[in-house]
């Protein structure tokens, strides 16, 4: 099987580090463990060709804007002949705590507009996804989503983003069902910390 392994985020250096671009952020780590260069320009993306332990795998950053990412999206699967089956989309959630994952094998937006948007243009809600908490913990709405991330969550950013890789690295070896097995429940189990 090969993956679509697709991360959603806002092109251009004003958002490279935002809370809104932990999808970009993530499948760019996912990328530089497996040898993974992002330098194709395909799709409306940014793409890369490569194996993840042993899987084949495209790798991408759509570059239309969070709110077109279906548009992107649909050309790849479309490119590469992919079923619905084997994309994966890594996106950042409001609802989670910040580096908190969130793996299901299918769902609806739930708001996120860039999801919305695939979802529109694959006409499915089947579709592997997995979620990166981006919650400060206080109230956050688009200002903050835009915004670079502050000190206090950025130091936790680096771990977020190997575990991320992590969890990518499962999906496409092994599923979503063990991927979610291993971290859906380890974010459960872990004592909430303050500060």
């Amino acid at each position: 099987m090969v993956w679509l392994v697709a991360g959603l985020g806002n092109p251009g250096p004003e958002y490279e580090r935002t809370p809104h671009n932990l999808g970009f952020l993530a499948v760019d780590r996912f990328a530089e463990r497996n040898g993974i260069r992002l330098t194709r320009p395909e799709c409306k993306a940014w793409v890369g060709l490569g194996k993840a332990g042993g899987v084949d795998v495209v790798v991408a950053k759509p570059q239309t804007f969070m709110n077109l990412s279906g548009v992107s999206v649909k050309a790849l699967l479309e490119k590469y002949a992919l079923p619905l089956a084997s994309l994966l989309l890594v996106y950042d959630e409001l609802a989670l705590p910040f580096g908190q994952l969130r793996i299901r094998p299918k769902g609806s937006a739930a708001g996120h507009n860039g999801v919305s948007s695939v979802i529109q243009s694959v006409g499915s809600e089947e579709f592997c996804r997995l979620r990166i908490g981006c919650s400060p913990g206080h109230k956050g709405g688009k200002e903050y989503l835009l915004s670079p991330m502050r000190r206090e969550l950025a130091k936790d950013l680096d771990s977020t983003l190997d575990l991320t890789a992590q969890a990518i690295e499962t999906i496409t070896a092994k599923g979503a069902e063990q991927a979610m097995a291993i971290y859906n429940r380890r974010a459960q189990s872990e004592p909430e910390t303050n500060g």
